[in-house]
């Protein structure tokens, strides 16, 4: 859990992914659209990613991935992001981390 906690404080945006997961493709074209660019760490290239997605589920992820961060707080997976999207939170809380061009 120390590692994910690590990692999910190194940048506004983050998001814990499975190259082959479509949700996991679905929640980051989200935040592109939005024109955020989070830090994704694909779990199944990493040496430790069965491990984190343990710690992600202890964590109270109702799903392993995508497992998204906004300023070190978990946020939770797919339902939790379109949900926080739908009702205009999200768009409160990325913000600070929009890059617009």
């Amino acid at each position: 859990m120390e590692k994910v906690m690590r990692l999910a404080s190194e940048k506004g945006v983050v998001m814990f992914s499975k190259s082959s997961s479509c949700m996991c493709y679905t929640v980051e074209t989200l935040f592109h659209e939005l024109c955020v660019n989070p830090i994704v760490h694909e779990l199944d290239h990493d040496p430790e990613g069965r491990e984190m997605e343990r710690a992600l589920m202890r964590m109270g992820c109702s799903a392993p991935v995508p497992a998204v961060f906004i300023d070190g707080k978990l946020m939770g997976s797919t339902n939790e992001i379109m949900s926080l999207h739908l009702n205009g939170t999200l768009a409160r809380l990325i913000r600070p981390y929009q890059v617009m061009s």
